[in-house]
């Protein structure tokens, strides 16, 4: 039940990312699609976990799995809240798109490129709460970083 519960937060916060692209036309800068690869992976490992409903020891790889994939995706969304307060004159200028660097650059130097952030990634142009959209994604993604680690160090159910 942990497994299906925490995949559909994901499912939540994708459907969230979908609706603010296309229902509110906000474009995702670069370092927004990798937090969202991040959502989407640490989602299927957790319907993977669903669907396999492992025991003791299952459980605690999944339960690694997932806290890997979203310390992962809490890295890219805390690099992003960084980026975000940065004083005006230090943060990045506008760069390629993230097709475009796939496209042009190796994929080490496109990872770079995104790290380094863009003009988009400072920008705030949602919150909730006083709190950006990445803010809210970290927060999201340290959740899944504890039920990750609470899967691996505790054990649930007899089996």
């Amino acid at each position: 039940m942990i497994f299906f519960g925490g995949f559909l937060v994901c499912a939540g916060l994708m459907a969230a990312a979908l609706y603010f692209q296309y229902g509110m036309k906000l474009e995702p800068c670069p370092l927004c699609i990798f937090q969202r690869v991040f959502v989407i992976v640490t989602g299927l490992i957790l319907l993977a976990g669903a669907l396999h409903n492992p025991g003791k020891v299952g459980r605690r790889i999944y339960g690694g799995l997932v806290a890997l994939a979203a310390a992962l995706g809490a890295g890219f969304a805390g690099r992003h809240v960084w980026i975000e307060n940065l004083p005006p004159d230090l943060q990045p200028g506008c760069g390629y798109s993230l097709n475009d660097m796939l496209e042009t650059f190796p994929l080490l130097k496109t990872l770079k490129l995104v790290l380094e952030g863009s003009g988009g990634c400072g920008k705030i142009t949602w919150s909730f709460l006083g709190l950006s959209m990445p803010s809210w994604t970290l927060i999201f993604f340290i959740g899944f970083i504890l039920l990750g680690l609470m899967l691996v160090f505790t054990v649930l159910g007899k089996r």
